[in-house]
């Protein structure tokens, strides 16, 4: 079996996830007191939000290396970025280690089609839905076409996932405010929903929605234990 690195911390709510699908998925598979071997590097949240805020994106990427780098010296094979907003620094974490970072939004977009599908809907933090390092890549390298709610709803989004599911609470009237959300992009076509915020799929579930969701931490999650078990 080989080693996991997770980069974690941002926030722990879907750290804590990853931990425990993986974990699951392997003794699933392996059967008896099976569990992974992995490697959990935590950073603190509101350090992060502090750096992004005062220093600028650049200081924090360093700091993403610096951890990515740190993991694969303490003997991961693989690492992952328990989070989408982060793998639009991606591509610079990944010249500065060895080892391969299995991205987020490839392992979503190959469950899309999968499916069958080619319009999904994105929710996530602004910066995932605004910038092109994510839907541009699914559209480019998946041909998925990616729609995103409008800026006030992107404005709540964020302000759900910051102030409400990176500290654990989960409000009744923002699930309601999310179902509206989702139902409006059926009506505009899409065929179902990522979920490009590892947060949200601790608020909506597949149940809440009527057509398929895709929970990007639990199929990052499930595509770091295949390349595990390889």
């Amino acid at each position: 079996m080989k080693t996991i690195g997770l980069i974690g911390g941002l926030s722990w709510e879907s750290s804590k996830e990853y931990y425990r699908i993986i974990n699951e998925t392997v003794n699933e598979r392996l059967g008896g007191l099976h569990s992974a071997k992995c490697i959990l590097y935590s950073l603190d949240f509101a350090e992060s939000r502090e750096i992004q805020q005062t220093k600028g994106w650049d200081e924090m990427t360093k700091i993403l290396i610096d951890t990515a780098q740190r993991l694969e010296a303490a003997g991961a094979d693989i690492v992952l970025i328990c989070t989408n907003t982060m793998h639009k620094f991606m591509p610079e974490i990944q010249r500065e280690i060895h080892v391969p970072i299995l991205h987020i939004a490839d392992a979503t977009a190959e469950k899309v089609l999968e499916k069958g599908l080619k319009k999904v809907g994105l929710l996530g933090t602004k910066m995932t839905m605004e910038e092109d390092f994510y839907k541009g890549r699914i559209g480019e390298k998946f041909g998925i076409n990616v729609l995103v709610p409008d800026k006030d709803e992107r404005d709540f989004i964020e302000t759900v996932i910051i102030d409400e599911l990176c500290v654990g609470k989960m409000n009744a009237s923002s699930k309601k405010r999310f179902k509206q959300i989702i139902g409006k992009l059926v009506e505009n076509g899409v065929e179902g929903i990522i979920l490009g915020c590892t947060e949200i799929p601790l608020l909506i579930k597949q149940e809440d929605v009527n057509v398929p969701i895709f929970d990007t931490a639990e199929i990052h999650a499930k595509a770091a234990v295949e390349f595990a078990l390889k």
